[in-house]
């Protein structure tokens, strides 16, 4: 039984050292530095997640040179923006961690990973053979559904009381969560797409054999299951932020990560290939 989502392999040996070694060489500069650690600092990594994503989706549409392709693989793309974000995250360590100005923490950190998400957004859109109207109307519409089915959960959590704490971060987690739910939808019941992740492909599957009106398509529970889940953690994290928010802002955020950069691959490839 496959276990691993397809398109998963690690770099060759020289890039997978490098790589390790850029990552430890950040984890000390952050141990050294310790940055602040705040709701807004970890909350504006979210332009970051969906960055590497996006450059994912460039190096599935060949638009990635070839001494550099083993670093935007899968998963290694992550690792490669993780370790970008963690020098720029170390640089801005003694700015304040609150507020969303330049000069702040969180405004800087905002700024650089908008900018390297713009940059792979451009390269990818001149990768691309055509940009069609249809296959950027999708990705438009997939945005505006995630959106919506976010407001929906973030409204429902607010009537429970729950989840307020976590706050932007919270807020990315589940337009995350929401935007590869949609995004896999859509790819799958609408543009021919597979599903990679294995535990994912078992959900659309088991939703596809129960009865449900044809106009939700096959995918419908994969959707309700990431908002579902997604509602869940943010709400399960409201104590965790409280009480320890140097370790339970960042495990949000890694969450978010975990649906964001998908969702943000999903978005770019469809409207590139």
């Amino acid at each position: 039984m496959q276990v691993l989502p397809s398109g998963f392999a690690l770099p060759a040996l020289p890039y997978l050292v490098g790589l390790l070694v850029a990552a430890g060489v950040a984890v000390a500069l952050l141990y050294r530095r310790r940055p602040p650690v705040t709701g807004p600092v970890v909350a504006a990594l979210a332009p970051w997640m969906a960055a590497g994503g996006a450059l994912y989706a460039l190096f599935q549409a060949g638009g990635v040179p070839s001494a550099v392709a083993p670093l935007f693989g899968s998963p290694a793309v992550y690792v490669t923006v993780g370790v970008a974000a963690g020098f720029a995250l170390a640089a801005v360590a003694g700015r304040p961690g609150e507020g969303w100005s330049l000069s702040t923490a969180p405004g800087a950190l905002a700024a650089t990973g908008a900018a390297l998400l713009l940059a792979a957004l451009a390269a990818a859109a001149a990768t691309a053979p055509t940009l069609g109207v249809t296959a950027v109307g999708y990705s438009v519409a997939i945005l505006l559904g995630a959106a919506v089915a976010t407001a929906a959960v973030w409204g429902v959590l607010r009537r429970l009381d729950a989840g307020r704490a976590t706050g932007a971060v919270g807020l990315v987690a589940v337009f995350g969560h929401a935007l590869d739910g949609v995004s896999t939808a859509v790819g799958y019941d609408l543009l021919g797409f597979g599903e990679q992740t294995p535990l994912s492909r078992i959900i659309i599957e088991f939703g596809a054999g129960l009865p449900a009106p044809e106009i939700l398509g096959d995918a419908w529970l994969f959707v309700v299951v990431k908002l579902l889940v997604a509602a869940v953690v943010v709400a399960a994290f409201d104590d965790y932020v409280r009480e320890d928010p140097r370790e339970g802002y960042p495990l949000l955020g890694l969450v978010a990560a975990v649906g964001l950069g998908p969702g943000a691959h999903n978005v770019v490839l469809f409207a590139i290939v």
